[in-house]
C-alpha cells in the first residue's frame, strides 16, 4: 500500500496550539485517545484549497478527512506507531485564510476503520480484476470484422504504430475508407497489447457518436468484451420537468450517494453496452441521478464515447479522469476532428458584460452592501473602456478590473454558501459561474490570446478573452494521453490542423486512399459564377438557379443545394421556386431548427417518390456534415460559393494575429475553414461503393489556385463548364449509369 500526503509534522502534542499567522484561526480539536501533554506526535497534513469561507466551516469535509485518514493508517503501520494524528488544512485560494483541524487516533482504532472501508472496496477490486482478465483474453483472438478495403490495413497499422511509439496521429481519411472501425480496431488491439487501458471516443455529433457505439457493437459480436458507455449532457437525461439538483426539489439527488455505488454495481452484472434508456431506467429503480450515476458508470467502463468537452473543455472535463498531475493510461480517439479548432477556441475564450454587472448590482442591493461596492467598482473599470471603444478595441490588459473581479468572487463564495432563496437567485448564480469562467481563463492567458473590448450588435459591452490558437491548451489534454488521434474525412491543408490542435513537433499525419471509384461521381465546376458581395443581384441569382436546374433535371432524385449563408440562400431560393416550382419539390432549412423539424427535414429523403426533391441548406450546418444519406437518397450536392466565414470582428481579429506571425491571416481566418465547409457538403453524396451522385461547385474562385491547392486527391478527375456544357456532361453521365446497371 502506498499514498503521498501533502505533508508530515512533527512535535510534541500542545492542546493549545497557537495560529501561526494574523490569518490563521485557532484549530479545533478532537482526541480518540488521552494524550500524555509532552507526548510526540505525527500529524498527516493534508492541504486542500478553496474559494469557501474557511472561518464558517464547523468541521472537515469527510472524504477529504478519509483521505488524510488512509495516509495515517499506512504511516503508522509502516513506522508502528501507537497513535498519530491527521491535519487538515483549508486555505482559501483568494484570501489566503489557513483553517486547521485536529485530530488524534490510536492504531487500533485506525485498523478497524481501514478494515471496513477496504472491505467495501474489495467485491469492486474482485470484480475488475476478473472483468479485465476476461476483457484482454477476448481481444487477443480479434479479428477485424470486414475483408479489408483498398489502404484500410495500412491505415490500421499506421494506427496500431502510432499508439505503440506513444505519438499522435492526424488522419485525412476519405470517405468510403472506414475510419470508425479502422481507428476504434487497432485501438483496441492495442489495449489488448498492454498499451493502453481505456478508449476515449471524442465526437462533436450525436451521429458520429451513434457509429462509435455501433462499431463497439459490431467487435462485441466477434466476441469482444468490453464496457461501452456513453456519456450524455444533463439535461438530456434529467428525470425531472425541471432540472433543479437542489436535494430539496429533487427527489433523485436527495439521498443520491446512499444508493449509488449498489446502483452502479448492479448494472455493471447486467449489460456491457449501457444505452441511455438502460441508463434511465437504473436510476429510476435505485432513485438516483441517471447524469451523476452515468460518470460513476464510466469509471469502470473501458471504452466511454463522449463530446469533445468531457476532455478538453476546462469546465466540463471529467475531473476523475484528467485532473491535474493525473495521467491516465488512455488512447484518445478524436472524431470529425477539424470541429474541433473553432470549438476548442470557444471553451477556452471567456466573456463578462457590463450590463450583466449592473444586473447583478441591481439583484444584490437588498442582499450585500460589499458586493454592491464592489460591482460598482467593476462597471467603473468597465466603463472606462467603453468610452474608448468605438466599435471593437484589442486591450494589453485587463489587470485592474480583474483585481476587483477576484475580490467580486470571493465575496460571492461567502454570501452563496449560505442557503437562501430569492427569485432572482438563478440570474446571481449564472452571473457568478461566469464570473468564475473568465477568472479561471484569464489565468490561461499568454501569447496564444488576444483580449478584446467591443460593442456588440445588441448594443451590450463586453470584454473577450479570445483564445485564437488553442494549441497550447489542447496539447495539455492531449498529454494526459498515451496518444492521440486526429481523424476526419476534411484535414486539408493538414499542417493547418497539426498546429491549431497540438504543439508537438513530431506529429504523424497520413492521407488514406479513398476506396471509391472516381467514375462514382461527375465533379463539375460552373466558370461564370460568383458569389462574392459585389456580384450579388438578380441576374447571378437567376445563373445560379439556371446551373441548380441543369443538374435536377436531369435524373429524377433527392438534392441538396449548399449556400453559404442564409440571405444567399433566401434570395436564390425564391428565384428558383419561380422556376421550377412545378417540376419538384422543394425544402429550405430554416434557423433554430428544432430536433423534430430536424428529423422530418431528413425523412424527406427516405420517402418513395417518383419525382426530385431540392432542398435548400446552409453549409455549415446541421445538414452540411455528419448526416449519412446513401445509396439513391441523395445523388446530388451543388455546393455555391466558397463557404467563407462571414466578415466579422474575431475573423479580423483571427486575420491580424496569424498575418503578424508571417502566415497567410486570410488563410486561417476564412480560405481554410470555408473550405473545410465545400468538402464537408462534397462529401454527403458518395457514401458507399454502390452511390451515384453529381457534385457540382459554384464559384468562380474555386478556379484559382489557392483553392485548387487545397482540393483532395480523389478531386483530380473534374470539368470546368458553362450552362451548355454542364447539361451534356450531367445527362451523359447518367446515361453512363444506367448502362453500368
Amino acid at each position: 500500500m502506498e499514498g503521498r500526503a501533502d505533508g508530515i509534522v512533527y512535535g510534541k502534542f500542545q492542546p493549545d496550539l497557537p495560529a501561526a499567522t494574523e490569518s490563521v484561526l485557532q484549530p479545533e480539536m478532537e482526541f480518540a485517545a488521552e494524550i500524555p501533554p509532552e507526548e510526540e506526535i505525527s500529524f498527516i497534513d493534508e492541504i486542500k484549497g478553496v474559494y469557501r469561507n474557511v472561518a464558517a466551516m464547523e468541521q472537515p469535509v469527510y472524504v477529504h478527512k478519509a483521505q488524510a485518514m488512509c495516509y495515517a493508517y499506512i504511516y503508522a503501520k509502516q513506522n508502528r506507531l501507537e497513535r498519530i494524528g491527521v491535519q487538515m488544512t483549508y486555505c482559501n485560494l483568494d484570501t489566503e485564510e489557513i483553517r486547521y483541524f485536529r485530530e488524534i487516533f490510536d492504531y487500533e482504532t485506525l485498523t478497524v476503520w481501514f478494515g471496513h472501508l477496504i472491505e467495501d472496496y474489495r467485491k469492486w477490486a474482485d470484480w475488475q480484476i476478473a472483468w479485465k482478465k476476461q476483457r484482454q483474453e477476448s481481444i487477443h483472438g480479434l479479428e477485424f470484422p470486414f475483408p479489408y478495403r483498398e489502404g484500410q490495413k495500412k491505415l490500421v497499422a499506421d494506427v496500431y504504430r502510432t499508439i505503440l511509439r506513444g505519438k499522435n496521429l492526424f488522419i485525412e481519411a476519405p470517405t468510403g475508407v472506414g475510419k470508425t472501425i479502422s481507428t476504434i480496431f487497432p485501438a483496441v488491439k492495442a489495449v489488448g497489447e498492454g498499451l493502453a487501458d481505456r478508449i476515449f471516443y471524442l465526437t462533436a455529433k450525436t451521429i458520429t457518436a451513434t457509429v462509435a457505439k455501433e462499431t463497439f457493437a459490431l467487435l462485441e459480436e466477434q466476441g469482444y468484451r468490453a464496457k461501452v458507455i456513453q456519456i450524455t449532457a444533463k439535461e438530456k437525461l434529467c428525470l425531472c420537468e425541471e432540472m433543479d439538483c437542489n436535494p430539496v426539489n429533487c427527489p433523485y439527488a436527495k439521498g443520491h450517494f446512499d444508493r449509488v455505488n449498489d446502483a452502479v454495481f448492479d448494472l455493471l452484472q447486467k449489460s456491457n453496452l449501457f444505452t441511455r434508456e438502460e441508463v434511465l431506467a437504473q436510476a429510476k429503480e435505485y432513485q438516483v441521478c441517471p447524469f451523476e450515476m452515468s460518470l460513476d458508470v464510466a469509471t469502470w467502463a473501458d471504452n466511454i464515447v463522449c463530446d469533445y468537452n468531457y476532455v478538453f473543455d476546462p469546465n466540463v472535463y471529467l475531473k476523475r479522469f484528467f485532473q491535474e498531475g493525473i495521467k491516465g493510461d488512455y488512447l484518445f480517439l478524436v472524431d470529425e476532428a477539424h470541429n474541433l479548432v473553432d470549438r476548442s477556441r470557444e471553451m477556452y475564450s471567456a466573456d463578462l458584460y457590463k450590463e450583466d454587472v449592473l444586473a447583478v448590482k441591481r439583484i444584490m442591493k437588498a442582499h450585500s452592501r460589499t458586493i454592491c461596492r464592489i460591482l460598482d467598482k467593476c462597471n467603473k473599470a468597465m466603463l472606462e473602456m467603453k468610452r474608448e471603444c468605438e466599435h471593437y478595441q484589442i486591450l494589453d490588459s485587463v489587470g485592474t478590473l480583474t483585481f476587483h473581479l477576484m475580490r467580486l468572487a470571493s465575496q460571492m463564495d461567502e454570501f452563496l454558501e449560505k442557503p437562501r432563496e430569492f427569485p432572482e437567485k438563478k440570474t446571481v448564480l449564472d452571473f457568478y459561474f461566469a464570473l468564475r469562467n473568465f477568472l479561471n481563463i484569464y489565468d490561461l492567458v499568454d501569447d496564444h490570446y488576444v483580449i478584446y473590448s467591443q460593442m456588440t450588435e445588441e448594443g451590450q459591452f463586453r470584454i473577450r478573452l479570445f483564445c485564437v490558437d488553442p494549441s497550447v491548451n489542447l496539447q495539455k489534454c492531449i498529454d494526459k494521453s498515451n496518444s492521440t488521434i486526429f481523424f476526419s474525412a476534411t484535414l486539408l491543408p493538414i499542417g493547418y490542423y497539426k498546429r491549431l490542435l497540438s504543439t508537438d513537433e513530431d506529429n504523424y499525419a497520413i492521407y488514406a486512399q479513398s476506396t471509391f471509384a472516381q467514375t462514382q461521381r461527375l465533379l463539375a465546376f460552373g466558370r461564370d459564377v460568383s458569389t462574392k458581395y459585389t456580384r450579388r443581384n438578380r441576374k447571378e441569382y437567376e445563373k445560379i438557379a439556371d446551373y441548380i436546374g441543369a443538374v435536377t433535371e436531369a435524373q429524377q432524385g433527392n438534392y441538396m443545394v449548399f449556400f453559404p449563408s442564409y440571405r444567399l440562400m433566401q434570395d436564390v431560393y425564391e428565384v428558383f421556386a419561380g422556376k421550377a416550382a412545378d417540376s419538384c419539390e422543394i425544402l429550405m432549412q430554416h434557423n433554430n431548427m428544432k430536433e423534430h423539424e430536424r428529423e422530418a427535414f431528413l425523412e424527406e429523403f427516405e420517402k418513395e417518390r417518383q419525382g426530385t426533391l431540392v432542398a435548400f441548406c446552409v453549409m455549415g450546418g446541421i445538414f452540411g456534415e455528419g448526416i449519412d444519406l446513401k445509396n439513391d437518397r441523395l445523388i446530388g450536392a451543388i455546393i455555391v460559393g466558397t463557404g467563407l466565414p462571414q466578415v466579422s470582428d474575431e475573423r479580423e481579429i483571427l486575420k491580424n494575429y496569424y498575418d503578424e506571425r508571417g502566415l497567410s491571416g486570410f488563410d486561417y481566418a476564412f480560405r481554410y475553414p470555408g473550405m473545410n465547409k465545400v468538402l464537408q457538403a462534397a462529401g454527403r453524396v458518395i457514401r458507399t461503393s454502390e452511390d451515384r451522385g453529381v457534385i457540382l461547385l459554384l464559384d468562380e474562385r474555386f478556379l484559382q489556385r489557392e483553392y485548387g491547392a487545397l482540393f483532395p486527391r480523389e478531386w483530380e478527375k473534374r470539368s470546368v463548364c458553362g450552362l451548355p456544357q454542364l447539361r451534356e456532361e450531367v445527362s451523359r453521365f447518367w446515361s453512363d449509369v444506367r448502362e453500368e446497371l
